[in-house]
């Protein structure tokens, strides 16, 4: 599978209509990847989805998945969303005894792998590691719930990375999630960002795949103004 070329827009389908998932990921084919976040209750105080759901949604989306792990103990469940055959898995780096021996462990499977920092958590110890990772997921809300605001006091983390990454040579992909809309997307990637989650900015539209198109084009002119 081609994957597809930064600015890259992956609605979060904690928005969408769990009763009708299969006609809200048609709604989204022209995005580039679908944003899957599983909760556990234990990591995040939400319950979401499970690699059953997870599975069925692979199934039907018509675009590869980007799972976000928000819970405990990713070293034994990270493996099994690889497994069903997801294009991404995220796990949290907070979470993480071992990120990288997770990472390898991720991409021997297929999957892309990726680690993410909650808006406190410092990113410097991800530099010398950049290349273990496909992407780098910077929290621009806490993790738990969809609807927040932006943290702006994230940017400067996020410009740090993108800062190292080009000093490295590092194709990493670098990804923004929480309170991504038409405003803030233009901050994000000023400030580094090529990955966009965006929740309620999409599936709230009333033209879905119209809003798919201005957040990219929006997120694409910021990036060139940098």
């Amino acid at each position: 599978m081609e994957l597809p070329r930064a600015p890259r827009i992956n609605p979060s389908i904690l928005a969408a209509d769990f009763v009708n998932m299969q006609a809200d990921l048609a709604k989204i084919a022209t995005a580039d990847f679908a944003h899957v976040d599983v909760m556990d209750n234990h990591f995040v105080p939400n319950l979401t989805f499970g690699p059953q759901m997870v599975e069925r949604i692979q199934a039907t989306s018509p675009i590869p998945l980007d799972v976000h792990l928000m819970i405990t103990d990713p070293e034994r469940w990270a493996p099994e969303y690889a497994e069903i055959g997801a294009a991404s898995v995220t796990f949290h780096l907070e979470a993480a005894d071992e990120p990288v021996t997770l990472a390898r462990r991720l991409r021997d499977i297929g999957s892309r792998a990726g680690v993410a920092v909650k808006p406190a958590t410092p990113v410097e110890s991800l530099f010398e590691i950049l290349d273990e990772f496909d992407q780098i997921l910077v929290m621009t809300v806490e993790p738990g719930f969809g609807g927040q605001s932006f943290m702006p006091e994230t940017m400067p983390k996020l410009r740090a990375l993108a800062d190292e990454a080009r000093r490295r040579g590092s194709q990493v992909w670098l990804q923004v999630d929480g309170g991504i809309s038409d405003r803030t997307i233009e901050i994000a990637a000023s400030a580094g960002a090529d990955t966009f989650v965006a929740g309620s900015a999409v599936y709230g539209a009333e033209d879905i795949e119209a809003a798919v198109t201005r957040l990219r084009d929006l997120a694409g002119a910021a990036s060139l103004e940098a």
